[in-house]
């Protein structure tokens, strides 16, 4: 008799797990990764998140932007950031370099792979840049920049750098690999090992260390005297975002940037002021290329974020990615008509 009471009360716990298996489950609480292989994140994996979002901070629809897709970039950025700090030669930096790798693969571009090993105050670290490679019908090379790294810092996740520009840029290299060849070749640079050491001390000879390699490598290929310009991203994508402009590029590449986002209806974002920042493009400048730096640093350091635990995804803006993103592109679009 107990035998056949314990085979009716196995049975029944059978029974209910069946049913809770095949029942959908909505318990997720994390924005998901886009899961399509060409698709941007679509509308399920952005209401995942969507609670967090105030509806001043929701993404215009890609129809407003050109088919920048900001709710995609913002998925994209909580990605990354779920890989937790992701500082160079770390287990997560290179669950990190998979992911950017088989997103850029799943989008059709063609990816190339730079691992090398950078000498730094703590040590030889392995880096890897990777770059995906958009072939134009002529020479020249737009060229499109982020790094992907974080500082050595204990719980810093960096949702904004350098979460934010990295989510930006996938979404960038999902629209621009599926699209008709131009008169000039886009490059989109993942770059590794922008900051090493846990110090907020910038040091010349312990930063950009993916950039000095990028340039490097050009360099050596003759590759660098086809870039008509390059465009790096970092730090765009925090609320009430105020990008302002860098005093170090070439004025025509700034005019042509400012003018684009003004034509855009951009400038609460896109400010008339002036800032410089050392970043990922001073190894291009310092050879002669065009470089622009896209950041909102100032903003981020007086509110306090910037190299904390605090850096999460609760600062950061999918509307704010949106119109970044937008302006990058309209603005490859200019300098695709330039002769």
């Amino acid at each position: 008799m107990q035998t056949v009471r314990l085979r009716a009360c196995l049975a029944a716990i059978l029974s209910f797990l069946l049913i809770t298996a095949i029942a959908p489950c909505g318990c997720s609480s994390e924005p998901s990764a886009p899961v399509s292989a060409g698709a941007p994140a679509t509308r399920a994996s952005t209401l995942s998140s969507a609670s967090a979002i105030a509806p001043a901070d929701v993404a215009p629809p890609p129809s407003k932007t050109g088919g920048f897709d900001g709710a995609a970039a913002y998925d994209f950025t909580a990605k990354l950031v779920s890989f937790g700090p992701r500082p160079p030669a770390s287990e997560a930096i290179e669950r990190t370099q998979d992911y950017i790798d088989s997103q850029l693969q799943s989008f059709g571009c063609r990816v190339d792979r730079d691992a090398f090993n950078a000498q730094t105050p703590i040590g030889t670290l392995a880096m890897k840049n990777i770059v995906a490679k958009i072939a134009g019908t002529g020479q020249g090379i737009i060229l499109l920049m982020t790094h992907y790294d974080t500082k050595r810092i204990e719980n810093f996740v960096g949702a904004e750098d350098s979460g934010s520009s990295t989510g930006l840029m996938l979404e960038m290299a999902r629209l621009l690999c599926a699209r008709p060849p131009q008169p000039n070749s886009v490059w989109i640079a993942f770059l590794d090992g922008e900051e090493t050491q846990a110090t907020f001390q910038w040091s010349d000879s312990d930063s950009v260390y993916g950039s000095r390699e990028l340039a490097a490598r050009m360099a050596v290929s003759g590759d660098l005297k086809k870039i008509k310009a390059v465009i790096l991203a970092d730090m765009v994508g925090q609320k009430n975002l105020h990008i302002l402009r860098d005093s170090s590029s070439p004025k025509w590449l700034t005019d042509l940037i400012w003018r684009t986002a003004a034509q855009l209806g951009y400038q609460d974002v896109f400010k008339s002021g002036e800032t410089s920042t050392s970043d990922d493009h001073v190894p291009f400048q310092r050879r002669g290329v065009p470089a622009i730096d896209l950041i909102d640093l100032n903003d981020y350091m007086a509110e306090g974020y910037w190299h904390t635990p605090e850096d999460t995804m609760d600062k950061i803006s999918p509307r704010s990615l949106a119109i970044v993103g937008h302006v990058i592109l309209e603005s490859v679009a200019e300098l695709q008509k330039r002769p």
